[in-house]
């Protein structure tokens, strides 16, 4: 039902300019809460829009009148001038057009500072993309109360834009009701607003919470029995309001744990420099986790404000120091992209010591799901499906990129890619070697002497693997390739082998760093074999079946034995678990083994492949 009234008594009229003197004086210091009498279970939370989940539009006036030198306050002023027969609470009713509310409201402006004000440009930026988004801590309290069974629902007072779309830069899916005051001819602080959105909820006011920036909308809501919550800071209002519903309303961040001591980051330092990076003044507290992988180049989960970040920092025990260039894998990204190819977002690659006291580069969060298990546990067989093939075409994606095109024909060593990897592994090898594994000397013997013929060059991963791609939640699409330190030019089969090392591992790896699917039923899983992938790839790239395939399993894991070698010697000057030290040395051996037998096969292969010769003749 649509309210096509407007405001008639003198309370409402003083509510309206006592919400907005409140703006005006700054009285946003003190969390104020008006308690209605009785109680109960709750089963609604209820929300406001500007202040409460996304930025209000008074910090946001002030922040745009200062970068654009107009008097202080001149907003918010005009704001409340005329009162409910103001342009901007008409606006805000749906009453007048963008057209007349912006002709109106700058007048209004430009009488209040003695200068011409251009409100366009305001209402650009209060509604453009860069402000107007939802702070992550109120997406993640709405998750949770969704998950607990609770109703949600947005009450804003909002406006139409110029399009005639109403202004609600939110994902009305996160809500069971939703109401405008512009579509109802009616706002806040007016009863009738709170009454709609209750009536569609279908709840009495004592089930529901409901929170506001502004103390006369809440207090106009309390009057009609709904428990209030006023937000000054999100962070401090989602204590709060986890206090009265009894849960948590933070979202776990998977695969993250509380930063270990020894490789801590100085905060104060490091928030200084995402304030001045970002160009926020976040009263709220810096959030700082570490991700459990990463342990080659410490990784961390930051959030500041309504941004989520990830910082990658060089570690400084780096045993393979070429192979973890945070340089490279931040302009691998960059770079990527542009052409693209689904990456996070890079924001800052910091050289300088006096911020963390080691070099780190940023990137947006990118959340999603990253499947650790390549058997992909509790899907249906043709979700398996749809992984194994999204895998399939990203990684040709990424190797159809124009090098050029991205500015990438410098990046690497062009040329004898495969034999320069050879020579590289061997030699790393060398230096974590803890004793003699025979497979291992046999295929440092046998892999420089059978190198395949260079192929097309492309960028390369490095260590393209399942649990490296995040996944959108809901359908086989990638969202992100993740861990691009060991990316450069070459050969791309060596991707493709990559991908296919857990074909040929056991589900019961001894380790969680490659678990596999060797004693798994590809057919009743629904994922491609190791060479029905190899097929996929090679139809998707529009290329032959390569005839030495043997050899890039053979180095595929040669490479992950030497990378498992590095990490075993870690373990053992970091004095690590013994149980945890014999699972990594059972690794390398199993893995050097399983890379002689692609070794002999592909040898068996060119015996057969190479032309009969008849026997000598007897004279």
């Amino acid at each position: 039902m649509y309210i096509r009234q407007l405001f008639q008594s003198s309370h409402l009229q003083w509510a309206w300019r006592a919400a907005f003197l409140e703006h005006i004086q700054g009285r946003h210091q003190r969390a104020r809460r008006w308690a209605h009498s009785g109680g109960g279970t709750y089963k609604a939370v209820i929300f406001d829009m500007g202040g409460v989940l996304i930025p209000s539009p008074g910090r946001v006036a002030a922040e745009w009148e200062l970068q654009n030198h107009i008097l202080p306050g001149t907003i918010q002023k005009a704001w409340i001038l005329g009162g409910e027969n103001g342009p901007w609470i008409k606006f805000m009713r749906g009453a007048i057009t963008t057209e007349d509310f912006l002709q109106e409201f700058g007048r209004l402006c430009s009488e209040i500072s003695k200068t011409s004000v251009p409100v366009g440009s305001f209402l650009s930026l209060l509604t453009s993309e860069q402000v107007a988004k939802q702070f992550p801590v109120m997406t993640d309290a709405i998750t949770q109360i969704r998950a607990k069974g609770l109703r949600t629902a947005v009450l804003s007072n909002n406006f139409y834009l110029p399009n005639g779309k109403s202004f609600l830069p939110l994902d009305r899916k996160q809500f069971d009701v939703v109401v405008e005051s512009c579509l109802e001819g009616v706002c806040k602080p007016d009863p009738r607003i709170y009454r709609l959105c209750l009536e569609r909820l279908g709840l009495q006011p004592s089930e529901s919470i409901f929170l506001d920036d502004l103390g006369p909308n809440l207090k106009a809501a309390a009057s009609l029995g709904i428990h209030t919550i006023q937000v000054n800071d999100p962070e401090t209002a989602i204590k709060e309001l986890e206090a009265l519903l009894g849960f948590t309303l933070r979202m776990v961040i998977p695969n993250t744990c509380p930063v270990r001591k020894t490789v801590e980051i100085p905060r104060d330092s490091l928030e200084k420099y995402l304030k001045d990076l970002l160009g926020t003044q976040s009263t709220g507290p810096l959030e700082l986790l570490q991700f459990e992988q990463g342990q080659s180049n410490p990784t961390y989960y930051v959030r500041l404000a309504n941004h989520q970040l990830v910082l990658r920092r060089k570690s400084p025990e780096t045993l393979v120091p070429s192979t973890h260039a945070l340089e490279r894998e931040f302009r691998t990204m960059k770079a990527l992209a542009n052409a693209g190819v689904p990456v996070p977002k890079v924001l800052d690659l910091c050289k300088d010591s006096w911020v963390i006291g080691i070099p780190f580069y940023l990137m947006e969060y990118c959340p999603g799901l990253i499947y650790r298990d390549p058997s992909l546990p509790g899907l249906e067989l043709s979700q398996r499906q749809a992984i194994y093939t999204a895998m399939n075409r990203v990684l040709c994606k990424i190797h159809s990129v124009d090098l050029k095109a991205v500015g990438l024909q410098d990046y690497g060593k062009h040329g004898d890619y495969i034999s320069h990897q050879v020579q590289t592994w061997i030699k790393q090898y060398r230096v974590s070697e803890t004793r003699t594994i025979p497979a291992m000397e046999r295929l440092i013997q046998w892999l420089p002497c059978h190198l395949p013929r260079q192929q097309k060059m492309t960028v390369v991963h490095g260590d393209f693997r399942l649990d490296n791609l995040v996944f959108h939640p809901e359908k086989a699409e990638v969202l992100a390739v993740l861990h691009w330190e060991f990316s450069t030019v070459g050969d791309p089969l060596v991707d493709v082998a990559c991908s296919c090392l857990a074909h040929y591992l056991p589900s019961s790896s001894p380790t969680s760093l490659l678990r596999g699917l060797s004693d798994c039923d590809f057919t009743q899983l629904g994922i491609p074999t190791a060479e029905e992938y190899l097929r996929m790839y090679c139809l998707h790239s529009e290329i032959p079946l390569p005839e030495n395939w043997n050899f890039y399993m053979a180095f595929s894991f040669f490479r992950m034995a030497a990378v498992v070698q590095g990490i075993y010697k870690h373990s053992l000057t970091e004095q690590a678990s013994s149980a945890a030290t014999k699972q990594n040395e059972k690794l390398i051996e199993y893995m050097s083994n399983l890379a002689w037998d692609f070794a002999v096969k592909e040898g068996f292969r060119v015996f057969k492949e190479m032309p009969a010769t008849k026997p000598p003749m007897r004279i």
